[in-house]
């Protein structure tokens, strides 16, 4: 079995980085960018200039844009070709605990706490000991109305394992300036999943080969890059179950008003969102930029199995929001579409071209 460790860098090699690079059982992917030191070195693994990614993919490439963490598809791409079994999205400041990557579910049929919710979404950070937090990307009007008194043991098929954080976890701006969380999470709490989808990042994710085709980080809509991902590729129907903490997060320096500004988009729009998904997964393309629509399509052209931009379209099109008038992209109408405004998911047509800053 082959497994693929895929991140994206701006700075020199981390306590983090050194650490996933010397395991023996994994191989490391890193994705520059422009602002990654010229002199990037790895002993062991793979460091990706951008010229490399470029050269590779330059259509790609230009819809993503440049210092952003969504070059990470990248990563992903480069592990398509390495022919990985199985991939985990880490981040640099994210150090891995001992017995990482070790055990895994991933691509197992495993027993989970299973919990039931009669709302649109589910949020695990809710059901540990630290149920006064929120997972960054849970629609935020539904925090107070959470309940996990139903729950019971089932056997679940794994397609996505998602490892929590101790040390500064994964919330999103408005309850990290309030609670300026340090957390421990008790592994007794995990593994978990949930009868309705629920948000997963990018920052120390496992994924199974057969998911890679679906799951992208969206550019052009700030923070919500990979919750939009994992909200979509749950909405095709892979599951994800939850687990216990596997790295200490010594978060990077962060303004955290700069990213509450980036996060706006998922506090106006993930609830109506989920509610979406959950009826068509092609309503995803009527909250998307041009652009990014763009960019997950050239993303996807690298991929026999993943539906095709068209195909997304012809769902989205009964969406409430959607453009009818988009025909079917391909390369003579990339210009166009680069430019088009989607969708933004409140019903006004315009564009949004945040990417999410390093």
């Amino acid at each position: 079995m082959r497994k693929v460790i895929v991140t994206t860098t701006i700075n020199p090699p981390t306590r983090a980085i050194e650490a996933f690079e010397a395991m023996e059982d994994w191989e490391l992917v890193v994705i520059g960018d422009k602002k990654t030191p010229a002199d990037y070195h790895l002993e062991r693994g793979i460091y990706v200039t951008p010229e490399e990614q470029e050269k590779y993919d330059p259509a790609l490439s230009d819809a993503i844009g440049w210092n952003c963490i969504q070059r990470r598809s990248f990563g992903l791409l480069w592990a398509k070709e390495m022919d990985a079994d199985i991939v985990a999205l880490v981040d640099d400041d994210n150090i891995p605990l001992p017995g990482w990557g070790e055990d895994l579910l991933v691509g197992k049929n495993v027993e989970v706490d299973f919990y039931e919710t009669d709302l649109p979404a589910f949020d695990p950070v809710g059901a540990t000991n630290h149920g006064h937090l929120w997972h960054r990307g849970y629609p935020i009007q539904l925090v107070p109305q959470r309940d996990y008194g139903r729950k019971a043991r089932r056997t679940v098929r794994v397609d996505v394992q998602a490892d929590f954080w101790n040390g500064d976890p994964d919330v999103d701006a408005v309850c990290r300036i309030e609670h300026a969380p340090e957390c421990r999470f008790e592994a007794g709490q995990f593994p978990m999943a949930a009868n309705r989808m629920g948000p997963f990042n990018s920052q120390n994710t496992f994924i199974t080969r057969d998911v890679l085709g679906h799951y992208f980080l969206f550019p052009h809509v700030g923070r919500m890059d990979d919750i939009w991902g994992s909200y979509y590729v749950q909405a095709l129907g892979f599951s994800v179950v939850y687990n216990r903490a596997t790295v200490y997060q010594e978060r990077n320096a962060h303004d955290l008003v700069r990213d509450m500004r980036q996060e706006y988009l998922g506090y106006e729009n993930n609830l109506k969102l989920v509610e979406d998904l959950a009826r068509d997964p092609g309503r995803l393309l009527a909250y998307l930029p041009g652009r990014s629509a763009w960019a997950f399509h050239l993303y996807q052209r690298h991929f026999d199995d993943a539906p095709q931009l068209h195909a997304l379209l012809s769902g989205a099109q009964t969406a409430e929001r959607a453009r009818p008038d988009w025909g079917h992209p391909d390369e003579e109408t990339a210009r166009e579409l680069i430019a088009s405004p989607v969708g933004s998911g409140d019903g006004s047509g315009s564009p949004v071209l945040v990417p999410r800053p390093r």
